[in-house]
């Protein structure tokens, strides 16, 4: 490896292989950030490394990883492999998600789809990584969305008894907010943890949503300036594009943080043990 890419600041972006977290990828490849690219496959991995290095990507400054989110050991897998190669972790960007099904679907691990891909699998990943990004002083940058705010939790059974998609999906991501206030708090100087609602992109969760937005390119100047140690944010806020805004009640809530924290522990334990 290179001195030049040695000493460049360490990425990890999930969900990089399409939309705002191949963008945001890029960008930060252009600005001199070695990017562990992650994929949930070995040929959506394969085909995105190759169209970023055609867009003028430096090689060396990509590195792909690949796990199934619907798979927690496979997340699990990914932090343990990262965790042995990396002293540092500078900036880890939760971008993957999945729009919520028509009708509720469970992963292998028995969780319904939306919550395990959306809040599950990016709380597994954080947690194990948090020595490599408190070494570095770093960043965690939670990709939220504005729907949190008319989500839910339901505590009994995070899949809810009445089915509904844009419930599920609320939730996943009021999970996800709710969390990174937990992990700010959690992780006091150590490093800084936000979460962003980057706006409405053109992208394949948007679209199955019948919407439309803006290119996915313009979301990763947002994305990389969040991530960047010299800008500088609210430890634990909850960010509209780049401003900082008022987040849902049960962010705000230490008693329901706490909650969801016992029941994550458990949900994730439950499936690896």
């Amino acid at each position: 490896m290179s001195e030049l890419v040695s000493t460049s600041p360490t990425i990890l972006v999930t969900g990089a292989t399409d939309g705002i977290g191949y963008a945001t990828a890029r960008r930060f490849v252009d600005e001199g950030a070695t990017v562990y690219l992650h994929a949930p496959d070995q040929d959506s991995g394969e085909e995105a490394m190759t169209r970023l290095v055609k867009d003028g990507a430096e090689p060396l400054r990509l590195n792909l990883v690949v796990a199934d989110f619907t798979r927690l050991d496979e997340v699990a897998a990914l932090a343990d492999a990262l965790a042995a190669t990396l002293p540092t972790l500078d900036v880890l960007v939760n971008n993957a998600a999945v729009a919520a099904p028509e009708g509720r679907t469970y992963t292998r691990d028995g969780h319904e789809l939306t919550f395990q891909v959306n809040y599950l699998a990016p709380y597994l990943l954080t947690t194990k990584l948090v020595p490599r990004l408190a070494n570095a002083g770093g960043r965690v940058v939670n990709v939220s969305s504005l729907r949190h705010t008319g989500g839910n939790i339901n505590w009994k059974d995070p899949a809810g008894d009445q089915y509904w998609p844009l419930a599920a999906y609320a939730q996943s991501k009021l999970a996800l907010t709710m969390y990174t206030r937990s992990l700010a708090e959690a992780g006091g100087d150590s490093f800084v943890a936000l979460s962003v609602h980057p706006g409405l992109f053109q992208t394949r969760l948007l679209r199955m949503y019948g919407r439309v937005g803006r290119p996915a390119e313009e979301a990763a100047p947002i994305m990389t300036t969040l991530g960047s140690r010299t800008c500088p944010v609210v430890d634990g806020g909850y960010y509209d594009g780049l401003n900082l805004t008022k987040a849902a009640a049960l962010v705000e809530n230490p008693r329901a943080r706490s909650r969801l924290e016992k029941l994550s522990a458990h949900l994730v334990a439950s499936a690896l043990s």
